[in-house]
Parts: C-alpha cells; sequence; structure tokens
C-alpha cells in the first residue's frame, strides 16, 4: 500500500509501505477512505515533537471500511463503515476508567500518527476497535464526520469545557485556525455574550466571522487586549481559549482574562512559554492544559445528526489521496490558500 510516510523535520514522501496486519486480538484493519491534515501534523515535520521516529506514517483521522477483525472485536465487523478517533482507548487502564483515554497507560490514547503508523495511508491498523471506533450514521457524509475524529472534540472539550465557559461570558479565541474554529463552535453551543475571535491573518477573521464569532481583531495592526477590555467594561474577557501553539500566543491569553478568569490552551506547543505569575499570583486565574479525550465524540456526533453543528463547512479544500503532497502545500500555506481543513479520498 502507499503512505505518506516521515523522514524527520521537514522530509515526507507518499511512498509504498508494508500493509499493516493484525497484532492484537483487539486489533481492525480499516481500508481509509477519508483522511485529513492536522495542525499537529505540520508540528511533527517542523521538529516539535521529536519523540516520533523516522519512517512513521502519519495521520490521526480518518474514516473507513473494516476488512478485518482480530478475534476479540465484537462491535465492529468487516464492512462496517466507522470513523477513526484520533485518541484509542484501551477501556481498561485507570486513565480510561476515569474518562481520561488521552492518558491511557494501557497502549492507547493519542498513538496514530505519533507512537504507531497512522491514517494518512491505503490502510490503517486500528487498536482498541471496538472503543476507538465509531460506526458512520446514515444519512451523514463524510466532511461532517471526519470532522469528528480530532478538531471538533478537541476544541469542545479543551477549549469550551476546561474553559468552563458559560451563558453569557466573553469569549476570547487566540488563533483563527481549525480548532480555533472548532473552539468557538463548541461555545455557541453555550449562548456566551460575545465570541471574540483574534488572529494575525484577516482571511481567517473572516472565517471566524462566518463561523459565529461576533467580534474580530487582528492583532498585528491592533492592541487585542486593550480591544477586549473595550467591550467588556474594562475587565477582560471571562475566557481565553488559545488555539495556536506559540509562546506569544499563550502570553497574549494571560493578559486578556479578567481577574478570576480562565485559560484554555488547546495549542501544541514545542517551545517555552512564559508563566508571568508575578502578575497573575493576585488575580485567580485559572490555566487548563489538555490533551483531547474524545469522550465527547458520541454527544458531537448526535449534534452533527440532528444538524445543531455543521461540521461540513470546515472542509475548504478536497484532494485525491494520491494527492496528499499538494494538499500539503495548500494546508501548509493557510494564510494565502483559505484553506481551514483539507480532505483527501481514494
Amino acid at each position: 500500500m502507499k503512505a505518506l510516510v516521515y523522514h524527520g523535520p521537514g522530509e515526507k514522501a507518499w511512498e509504498v509501505v508494508p500493509d499493516p496486519v493484525i497484532s492484537d486480538t483487539t486489533d481492525a484493519i480499516v481500508r481509509v477512505e477519508a483522511t485529513t491534515i492536522c495542525g499537529t501534523d505540520l508540528h511533527i515535520l517542523k521538529g516539535d515533537t521529536p519523540e516520533v521516529a523516522s519512517g512513521r506514517t502519519l495521520g490521526h483521522e480518518a474514516i473507513g471500511t473494516v476488512e478485518a477483525v482480530g478475534p476479540g472485536v465484537t462491535s465492529v465487523q468487516p464492512g462496517d463503515r466507522v470513523l477513526v478517533s484520533c485518541i484509542s482507548a484501551c477501556s481498561r487502564c485507570q486513565y480510561c476508567r476515569d474518562g481520561h483515554p488521552g492518558q491511557c497507560t494501557g497502549g492507547g490514547g493519542w498513538i496514530f500518527g505519533y507512537m504507531i503508523d497512522g491514517t494518512q495511508a491505503e490502510y490503517v491498523r486500528v487498536p482498541f476497535a471496538d472503543t476507538s471506533t465509531y460506526r458512520v450514521p446514515e444519512g451523514t457524509t463524510d466532511e461532517e464526520i471526519l470532522m469528528l475524529a480530532d478538531i471538533l472534540p478537541t476544541g469542545y472539550e479543551v477549549g469550551v469545557l476546561n474553559g468552563g465557559v458559560r451563558p453569557g461570558d466573553t469569549v476570547a479565541v487566540v488563533g483563527a485556525g481549525p480548532v480555533g474554529l472548532a473552539a468557538i463552535t463548541g461555545a455557541l453551543l453555550y449562548t456566551p455574550g460575545h465570541v471574540i475571535a483574534i488572529d494575525l491573518a484577516d482571511a481567517r477573521l473572516k472565517a471566524a466571522a462566518d463561523f459565529g464569532a461576533d467580534l474580530t481583531v487582528n492583532n498585528g495592526s491592533e492592541d487585542a487586549v486593550a480591544y477586549v477590555r473595550s467591550v467588556t467594561g474594562g475587565r477582560g474577557a471571562d475566557v481565553a481559549i488559545e488555539a495556536v501553539g506559540v509562546p506569544d500566543s499563550f502570553e497574549l491569553c494571560t493578559s486578556l482574562v479578567r481577574a478570576g478568569g480562565r485559560v484554555a490552551n488547546i495549542g501544541v506547543h514545542g517551545k517555552p512559554a512564559t508563566l508571568h505569575l508575578e502578575s497573575l499570583w493576585i488575580r485567580d486565574i485559572t490555566v487548563t492544559t489538555g490533551l483531547v479525550d474524545a469522550t465527547s465524540t458520541s454527544t458531537l456526533l448526535r449534534l452533527v445528526e440532528s444538524h445543531k453543528i455543521d461540521a461540513a463547512r470546515f472542509v475548504t479544500h478536497r484532494f485525491a489521496l494520491d494527492d496528499i503532497l499538494t494538499a500539503y502545500d495548500a494546508f501548509g500555506r493557510a494564510a494565502d490558500t483559505g484553506a481551514i481543513k483539507v480532505m483527501m479520498t481514494r
């Protein structure tokens, strides 16, 4: 089969690799029919996650058809169309039992395209298939369901739920890329007073407005802190969601929130950021971090099925799977191409 293989920082190739095989009783082999690219894949290629080994197949999001299952798999069978979640859950370790499979110590967690070969391939081995896949509901599109593999649960859980968004809150989202837009989508479920999108690119701010942000500010040309205070009576945001993964954006979030406010960090950071405790300690600021657990996927599936969330709108560019290198170029130059999410299909 062919797969997108990582060969060290800045190096990748669409090349022939061995077909995956069932190695554990709970495995399934899935024929990939649609996959996408995540900002985390770009972080890997930049060298921000040095633990990823050269030779690893990238990707952690897919929709496909089950080809084969191990003898321990009971809830899916060959022929089923499934969503492959970015998080694998052993369901037995303490973290999984406590509702945090992102921290799974039984062989799961975020492993696709990181610790094991991922989904940007013609076939993928899916560990713990019973608890790490979701049947694709009839009447839904691949574009809708694919967005539930990662960005929508990530924006919702790590941004909105960790940030404790409540009705009437002013929510500042720093970074209007895919996961920032997912956080905006999730925040709107809680009827906030304002959603303020902050970014350096006007095209992304326009996208944020299209996704429901009622206020936008370009912090390359305007003082975002002064702007947020001006629309909150001088207090600041109740919740600031960091959705970029660079030191400046994290530090901006800690300046945006009011006393007693919450900073929810979603971004994947490859460099240290300064935590200004000398000014934060007295202001009762809560800072949360997190890796998605994907425990909200079933809820989000119902919201997509009932048309409460328009997940398909995230997909702006479509490619054949064999054109994945072109897709990476479009996604990597999102400021120029306007790409939010790219989708590759057979």
